[in-house]
């Protein structure tokens, strides 16, 4: 494969995949908001919080279009861009898919238009029934997403079928409940109940700032401060789990993140600060803290947390396996009654995958030399200097968070949040800040992961359709325009909603001001 296409692809992937992600979160997050407030409407039967609710879901419904509209050309990709990946894993990484369109999405699908369209014509236990479809129903979508994501990530409930050719369901089972898969879900979920709140706090201050519609900034504020610290402190918890579960399933992952060149005696220290150094293998001016590593990676004082150049020597064994696999796959195909072969094959078929990493210097990778091997098992090293700093920015930004929405939270509880001007300003400035983090973690998870698509099992050169690379330049220039487009009226949308505020009239907005005197700010 030509590595113009295969990069090229990649990067048709990333674009697409971190703008479809400015979407996702907000809508994750927003819709279990929009939950939380219009309980509060049912249970108090107070018109403001019927407007607010109906403001923030015109916001959700927003994003709602553009989330589904990039995602559609995610998945589209898999068909044009990445047409071996989908023959050689479709069995398995397509029905995580699949059962998002059919459940998910129509379930989320159906109940959109009746929370839209139905405040006048549900009854209200009714309606809050329609929302909480929804958020199911979102939050439904990203569970299968995720489903198959961590089964790129950590292939479990499969195997490799020497008589097709393919990657086949085991255990679908395990494909589903792969703890990859689990801990990703529940720390990106998280990640976007963190970022609907600060968008909730950021707005409402802005609000505050201007003097306009206080009695439902308030109130806005007061939900946002309670669910953004629920969800931040859940991300930082979540996030050390999905973290503990690379020490068993993705250690070159763990690795380069902390830059952990090589194995330490147990516990380790973890780097806070320093320049990881590909070339010489070394991480300079490293500012250490003993022992932490270690706790957090294996939940233990005498555990180790295996280092890059340990976990190499181990992948050229593997490759020296696959060799062998290779060789009988091979002799297979010319004759598929060779026991012999099919024995060679049944004890070394979990390391196929590590003989293809060679098809990248060679056509057959039986012709490997010990330097071809050397050189494909370095490739299994990812981008350290990336990955150490795009994870520390990420949890830096989480652990400020937390910091935020504990202000936030206790200057609503001692209700000073309606005269904190300085925290009003915090809020606004720290808006784009969660979504950074965000893509900073998805950065990490799938550069984390390279060379692979599916971890141990298909290189990503390997995946790519055979297209030139004029065909995808013009795909991306394509994409780059009409997403450009879309953000363009995205935004402008969205800023003509917030200009319009919360009331659906002016009659709404002089009710709201004459009832403002005698409101507490309550939730």
């Amino acid at each position: 494969m030509d590595p113009t296409v295969v990069d090229l692809s990649r990067l048709q992937f990333a674009l697409t995949a971190l703008y479809h992600f400015l979407f996702v979160p907000l809508t994750l997050g927003l819709s279990f908001m929009l939950v939380i407030m219009e309980s509060v409407y049912v249970m108090t039967n107070r018109p403001i919080w019927r407007s607010i609710t109906r403001f923030w879901a015109k916001l959700f419904g927003i994003n709602f279009v553009l989330g589904v509209a990039t995602g559609l050309t995610m998945e589209f990709q898999f068909g044009t861009n990445w047409a071996y990946f989908s023959h050689y894993v479709g069995d398995i990484f397509g029905a995580p898919l699949a059962i998002e369109g059919l459940m998910a999405f129509f379930l989320e699908a159906t109940f959109v238009g009746l929370m839209f369209f139905g405040w006048d014509r549900l009854s209200k236990l009714g309606h809050l029934f329609v929302t909480f479809m929804v958020a199911l129903g979102t939050n439904l979508s990203a569970l299968w997403i995720l489903v198959a994501n961590g089964w790129m990530q950590h292939p479990t409930g499969s195997v490799f079928n020497p008589d097709t050719m393919r990657m086949e369901v085991s255990d679908f089972g395990a494909v589903l409940m792969n703890p990859v898969a689990q801990a990703k879900f529940v720390h990106t979920v998280s990640a976007g109940y963190v970022i609907a709140a600060v968008f909730v706090l950021g707005i409402s201050s802005f609000y505050m700032l201007r003097g306009r519609f206080p009695g439902f900034a308030k109130r806005s504020m007061v939900v946002a401060s309670a669910f953004g610290l629920a969800a931040s402190l859940s991300v930082v918890v979540l996030g050390d789990e999905s973290g503990y579960a690379l020490t068993d399933n993705q250690k070159m992952k763990l690795a380069a993140i902390e830059a952990e060149w090589h194995t330490e005696p147990a516990p380790a220290g973890i780097t806070l600060v320093g320049l990881p150094n590909m070339k010489e293998q070394k991480t300079d001016y490293a500012v250490k803290i003993p022992y932490v590593l270690g706790l957090i990676g294996t939940r233990s004082l005498d555990g180790q947390v295996t280092g890059m150049s340990e976990l190499v020597l181990q992948a050229q064994e593997r490759i020296e396996h696959g060799i062998v696999a290779y060789d009988a796959l091979e002799k297979l195909k010319a004759n598929s009654d060779d026991t012999a072969a099919r024995s060679a094959f049944e004890t070394h078929r979990n390391d196929l995958g590590y003989a293809l990493l060679l098809k990248r210097y060679m056509e057959d990778p039986r012709q490997a030399t010990p330097e071809d091997i050397r050189l494909a098992a370095w490739d299994t090293v990812p981008n350290v200097p990336l990955m150490f700093w795009s994870f520390r920015l990420m949890a830096g930004i989480g652990f400020a968070m937390i910091a935020l929405f504990a202000t936030a939270f206790i200057l609503c509880s001692m209700r000073k949040h309606t005269s904190a001007r300085w925290f009003w300003k915090l809020a606004v400035f720290a808006l784009p800040f969660p979504w950074i983090a965000a893509e900073l973690g998805w950065v990490v998870a799938e550069m984390g992961r390279q060379p692979w698509a599916i971890d141990g099992v298909l290189p990503t050169f390997l995946g790519p359709s055979s297209l030139t690379p004029a065909m995808i330049l013009t795909t991306i220039i394509g994409f780059t325009a009409l997403y450009g487009t879309l953000a363009v009226i995205e935004v402008r949308l969205m800023l003509a909603a917030i200009k319009h505020g919360p009331v659906e009239d002016h009659a709404d907005l002089a009710t709201e001001r004459a009832q403002e005197p005698q409101l507490q700010v309550t939730a």
